[in-house]
């Protein structure tokens, strides 16, 4: 029995969209099923080196949930370049100020490092409402 190896022409033509509904659930476990989904590992036709992931869209990321005190302990930095141009900010209000990136960050940080990991992030969706354009694609609902 010889081990299959996906080819990227068949790994584009399987894709499939899903749905997954943030509200009220953990943000590392969402963040996980989202990265286990893009990278195509629930597949049997799962290869590491190529992307035969599916398509991810997350709603409802406003009313993602951290647990304990990590609304107020959990610091996202970013560095402007210039001496003194560190800036942290805490995942409550990052949350309120643009509720799609510390989901964005959570299965960036998931997912590989190289070309391979900047393709597949791609395929993640994210908005902050239910409401999302990609209803003529037939998303499936993915229950966490």
């Amino acid at each position: 029995m010889r081990t299959y190896v996906a080819k990227p022409a068949e790994a584009q033509a399987g894709r499939k969209w899903w749905v997954l509904d943030a509200k009220g659930q953990s943000l590392g476990r969402l963040a996980s099923t989202a990265a286990t989904l893009l990278r195509g590992k629930h597949k049997p036709t799962f290869t590491p080196h190529v992307d035969t992931g599916d398509f991810v869209v997350i709603v409802n990321a406003g009313q993602v949930k951290v647990t304990g005190a990590k609304a107020d302990d959990k610091m996202y930095y970013n560095h402007s370049g210039y001496p003194g141009g560190l800036r942290e900010e805490s995942f409550r209000h990052l949350s309120a100020r643009r509720p799609e990136t510390p989901i964005r960050l959570a299965v960036k940080g998931m997912l590989p490092k190289n070309v391979l990991g900047r393709q597949m992030i791609k395929k993640l969706k994210i908005y902050a409402t239910a409401e999302h354009p990609h209803a003529a694609q037939k998303p499936e609902i993915k229950d966490l």
